[in-house]
């Protein structure tokens, strides 16, 4: 019979189900909590997807079968923009669009045959996860962990919403393209910046964590210790004798040549009250992101106030209103120091300020022109008049003496600041989780009663007027006051989707309950034991969700323990696909499926019109290079695309796919299937080969289970490559062939549980794969007393013999010179040399 991958997949598909087989309970096995990034339902899934979830399966498979009780769920982050702005375009709802892309979405998974447990799943736009949501919020602003400030915003005055720093491209909004400004809204923020030390320190606590991904939180978080202090205004001005700074740089402090302040600053507010031209500056320099890298690479703009502070070395400097200042990190002001900061030498070039060399390198003591000179903290260099009397020494040196210096004069003190913002969670959108508070003129900001949660999200709204509907719904906004019964108004922001996404692993151990959590079930499942993602959530994501951890410690919806929810992590490379583009006729690139092209005549098959091959690059629907995982199951089977994803390369390293890879894996599948049959009908009688069957059974099982354990999953799929060949030239008797069949079926079931089920079967396994115990090598079995020489003649490989290790050289000689490929090519000459290297090779020259 030949392997139809179809029927074997539903066959066994069904039988999982009927058996409820991968339904998680408590129990007393050990627990292992699996849990792949949930996906947003954007419509369909695509290869990139199936890496993703074949890697968290073959984990959860491998688990289960060693013993474990395993939870290994699946959801939909599902609030978020994409979902309005199809409702926009379409004139449909948001939730409609949202749960027709989950079915879909849902129904290309089933087929892959992934261990998952799908009772538990949930959409994070479903009422009774976000009516939860709401629950831990109040239990948060309870707790002083959430509270509303004034922010500055990226504001999109055409859409009337607040956009994320991502959101902001060229300084314009994403979706209309209208010029963002820089607007101070009354936002809801979450208090992270109050557990930045504890956040920081966590990290060496998380040794299963890539060192990229802890490294580039800890850069984040940002910890630095500097100096606080105030320059002297040298006369008041509207209330203010001074102008308090933070710098992390105190060390430069005689290169100071100017003070910037902030729009925002109440100085720069004051002044702005009582100059037009500075007022219409602070309103044009709004127009712009927000974020640190989006100033950075900003023009460089100021406006001269005409006030001076006085330097405490000597002199006054002026005072400027500059653009690349933030008022929500340190105080909103800077003392310039152009000479070592490439921001402020730009700008003291644009401003004609005096540039002031505070160091110069040892072996150069060229002044600073174009470039700032701004070495490493850590590398030595030569100071010039440096308060602290410093002379030679690293920037950390002078930093550290310079603190104590100015200290000691009462000029400053040392304080240690953290790059790390408190998170605003405000979005003046829609489709997000209503914020459970409402406005009382007499009460201000009222909690809503939990018994009322979920406040939910009316459905009768309009996407025909810009901003937020829900803005516009009465019916909904307008309220009675929970406290006074006087009429009042909710709240109609909604949160950050990256809320949703930062305790969905704590509510996967009890989905259905009528609290956020459930005490036994977080005890038994939580922490999550392997945490699998791309690499561009490391910071936002998770360090939002370490922050809902501990915020859930503080509020008692999880464990003391559970602080740091996520024990191991595992980033996962991209895949890549070429991509296949032609030129219309104005000049325009055109993009075209996979399925468009004739890989042969490097044509459009309907067009016949010669394409462009742009080399493998990530997958992405707008280049059109996105391979369908339905259309490779439907033409070679979910375990061809697990096994194939899996195999090529290391897992954290992109990963390219091709049809020619697919077509050798289904090829290779097919094999083991025959094999299979042969063994399942073989009647051959035990011989000396067992044990060599039985010693590479060993290595087989020892080595696949290495490569798992070590997420190494294409080297197990490469030695399962190579255990199928022992296996289909072993002359071993059948039931030794048998055995080791079960035991290719069982290593195959993480990767290829279909056919390692079918097979199981054929080889007279009992029960299914997934529940037979792991195999375990006999120890005895993986020491070597024989060793394999490869025997290359005139340099190339032409066969090899299999020795004992402690065979002399002598002996070796005589073996090679008896085989029959060595023969054959001397044809009866003696060859000029036959040199052995003990436990490597035989060089033989002809």
């Amino acid at each position: 019979m030949s392997y139809d991958s179809t029927a074997i997949e539903a066959k066994w598909q069904a039988a999982w189900d009927e058996a409820d087989l991968f339904r998680a309970t408590r129990s007393d096995k050990p627990k292992y909590y699996v849990l792949e990034m949930f996906p947003y339902p954007s419509g369909r899934i695509h290869i990139g997807h199936v890496r993703n979830y074949a890697m968290g399966d073959v984990v959860a498979r491998y688990k289960a079968a060693r013993g474990f009780s395993v939870l290994h769920p699946m959801g939909w982050d599902a609030f978020g923009m994409p979902a309005e702005n199809a409702a926009m375009a379409s004139g449909g709802h948001p939730k409609t669009w949202t749960y027709d892309n989950i079915d879909v979405m849902r129904g290309q998974m089933k087929p892959l045959g992934l261990s998952i447990d799908w009772s538990r799943e949930f959409a994070t736009c479903d009422p009774e996860y976000y009516g939860q949501q709401q629950a831990l919020f109040l239990d948060m602003l309870d707790a002083g962990l959430v509270y509303r400030k004034p922010a500055v915003v990226n504001w999109d005055p055409v859409d009337m919403t607040v956009l994320a720093n991502e959101q902001v491209i060229d300084g314009r909004g994403w979706r209309s393209g209208a010029e963002v400004e820089r607007k101070e809204l009354t936002q809801w923020a979450f208090a992270i910046s109050s557990m930045a030390e504890d956040l920081l320190a966590g990290l060496g606590k998380l040794e299963d964590w890539p060192d990229k991904v802890r490294l580039m939180q800890e850069n984040w978080i940002g910890k630095s210790r500097g100096l606080e202090m105030t320059f002297a205004l040298s006369a008041p001005a509207h209330g203010h004798d001074g102008i308090e700074i933070y710098t992390t740089r105190p060390d430069t402090l005689r290169g100071a040549s100017f003070i910037a302040i902030a729009p925002e600053h109440p100085l720069a507010r004051a002044l702005a009250a009582d100059d037009a031209d500075l007022a219409a500056f602070a309103v044009d320099i709004r127009r712009g992101g927000t974020t640190e890298e989006a100033l950075e690479k900003a023009e460089k703009r100021g406006y001269d106030t005409g006030l001076a502070v006085e330097n405490p070395l000597g002199g006054t400097l002026p005072v400027w209103v500059a653009n690349f200042v933030l008022m929500d990190y340190g105080t909103g002001a800077i003392f310039g120091c152009p000479a070592h900061d490439q921001r402020d030498l730009d700008f003291a070039r644009k401003y004609d300020l005096a540039v002031i060399d505070t160091f110069v390198a040892l072996d150069d003591g060229t002044p600073v022109a174009d470039e700032a000179f701004v070495p490493p903290k850590t590398e030595t260099v030569r100071w010039i008049d440096q308060p602290a009397g410093i002379d030679v020494a690293t920037g950390q040196e002078a930093i550290d003496a310079t603190i104590d210096w100015a200290e000691a004069q009462g000029i400053g003190r040392g304080r240690v600041q953290y790059r790390l913002r408190d998170w605003g969670l405000s979005r003046q959108r829609y489709w997000g989780c209503p914020i459970p508070v409402v406005h009382c003129d007499a009460c201000g900001v009222v909690p809503e009663k939990k018994e009322n949660l979920p406040v939910e999200l009316p459905e009768d709204v309009s996407f025909d007027v810009p901003g937020n509907p829900l803005d516009r719904h009465p019916t909904w906004r307008d309220v009675v006051c929970p406290t006074c019964g006087a009429a009042a108004k909710r709240e109609t922001d909604t949160m950050d989707t990256f809320v949703d996404s930062s305790w969905y692993y704590a509510r996967f151990t009890a989905p259905r309950a009528d609290t956020p959590t459930m005490a036994e079930d977080v005890a038994y499942w939580m922490n999550v034991d392997q945490y699998i993602g791309g690499v561009e959530h490391a910071i936002l994501h998770l360090l939002y969700s370490r922050f809902f951890a501990r915020a859930m410690v503080r509020t008692g919806h999880l464990p003391q323990g559970t602080e740091e929810p996520f024990d191991a992590l595992f980033t996962q490379g991209m895949v890549t696909h070429p991509a296949y583009a032609t030129k219309d006729d104005r000049g325009r690139t055109v993009y075209h499926l996979p399925e468009e092209i004739d890989r042969d005549s490097r044509t459009v098959r309907e067009t016949g019109a010669v394409i462009e091959v742009i080399p493998a690059i990530k997958m992405s629907k707008s280049k059109k290079n996105v391979v369908d995982p339905m259309d490779i199951i439907a033409q070679y089977g979910a375990d061809t695309a697990r096994w194939f994803v899996l195999s090529d390369s290391p897992p954290e390293r992109d990963f390219e796919w091709t049809p020619e890879g697919a077509e050798a894996v289904h090829k290779h599948l097919r094999r083991v299937h025959r094999l299979a049959e042969d063994i399942a009908r073989a009647d051959r009688p035990s011989g000396p080969a067992d044990a060599d069957l039985h010693r590479a059974t060993a290595k087989a099982i020892h080595e696949v289970t290495e490569g798992i354990d070590g997420f190494a999953f294409n080297k197990s799929v490469a030695k399962l490559y190579e255990f199928t060949n022992t296996l289909n030239r072993s002359d071993a008797g059948a039931e030794a062939r048998r055995m080791a069949m079960r035991v290719l079926a069982q290593l195959m079931a993480p990767m290829t549980p279909h056919l390692a089920e079918e097979v199981w079967r054929m080889a007279g396994g009992e029960g299914f794969v997934i529940h037979a115990e792991w195999p375990v090598a006999d120890p005895a079995l993986l020491v070597d007393d024989t060793v394999t020489l490869p025997i290359q003649v005139n340099g190339k490989k032409r066969s090899e013999v299999v020795v004992p290790k402690d065979m002399a050289k002598d002996a070796i000689e005589a073996l090679v010179l008896e085989d029959e490929t060595v023969r054959r090519m001397l044809d009866g000459a003696v060859p000029k040399k036959l040199i052995v290297v003990p436990g490597r090779i035989v060089n033989v020259v002809v």
